[in-house]
């Protein structure tokens, strides 16, 4: 593999590294959906008042940002004799990538077409072999075996990038396939190919967390109630593959947590970026 290689299948799925509600994972959010809108850059001490509202204390800030800086998503880059820091080419390439996901969930109907991801990687490239998992699973990817995997095709894009990242071009067949005819059920072989129980739960803690209050009417009031609500729903759209309906349960929660973020996003989003902007112009 190059020198290049891990750095950048690591920036395809670095971002989830963090818990969700940790000071890291907080910064992240914040770095994707309000500094790249602005540039990229930013003064910590910007960052520090933008924190300091989710009430993340100025040392947390820092220490997390620095952890950032060693992952290689931000960069130090001062500005007009500020202290401050940039978003990575890398990172922003990641988060351009997110930015699809999160801001617009897809969802297969009945009948689109799945590509189905074979591979036989030789004990040789094990270490290779255990990060495609990790990284086909992180985007959505289901396990149909151990060596055949499945998505939704408009996944393939994102799944050749990771393998082309590792260098396993090679190892790999890949199917676009029209039907599948499982020996089970289709929601019953979708339960055994992803874990739909885990995601389930997801959604509906994602759905516990936001009670859907009235805005209090301000900008900085909308950033403290979108940013964890975002935070929390950014890993969703990369475990949750959106299948169709009749792969997954009648009552499938999934459904209404896109409802509830799309609106959320609509209400709160833009006004929040107008209060981050406000305190980069005022400082």
């Amino acid at each position: 593999m190059t020198n290049s290689a891990p750095s950048t299948a690591g920036a395809i799925l670095d971002d989830f590294d963090s818990r969700p509600g940790s000071a890291t994972s907080l910064v992240r959010t914040v770095l994707g959906a309000y500094v790249r809108p602005l540039g990229g850059w930013f003064a910590i001490a910007d960052f520090v008042v933008w924190m300091d509202a989710l009430g993340v204390p100025p040392e947390s800030t820092r220490i997390a940002v620095a952890r950032l800086k060693k992952k290689g998503v931000v960069e130090s880059g001062n500005r007009e004799g500020r202290t401050g820091y940039r978003i990575t080419e890398q990172a922003d390439a990641m988060f351009a990538r997110g930015d699809g996901r999160i801001f617009g969930f897809r969802r297969m109907a009945d009948g689109d077409p799945f590509r189905l991801i074979s591979f036989t990687i030789p004990e040789t490239q094990r270490a290779a072999r255990h990060q495609l998992r990790r990284r086909l699973i992180g985007i959505g990817c289901g396990t149909v075996s151990p060596g055949l995997w499945i998505a939704p095709e408009y996944l393939a894009g994102e799944a050749g990038d990771i393998i082309d990242a590792l260098e396993l071009s090679e190892y790999v067949t890949s199917f676009v396939a029209s039907e599948v005819a499982p020996p089970a059920s289709l929601r019953e072989s979708a339960a055994q190919w992803w874990d739909l129980a885990g995601i389930a739960d997801r959604h509906r803690a994602f759905l516990a967390a936001y009670d859907g209050g009235s805005l209090a009417g301000n900008p900085r009031d909308a950033f403290v109630t979108f940013v964890p609500l975002l935070d929390e729903w950014r890993v969703i759209p990369y475990v949750d593959p959106g299948l169709p309906p009749c792969m997954t349960p009648e009552d499938w929660p999934g459904t209404r947590a896109v409802a509830t973020f799309d609106a959320a996003r609509e209400r709160y989003l833009e006004i929040s970026r107008a209060w981050v902007d406000t305190t980069v112009r005022a400082s």
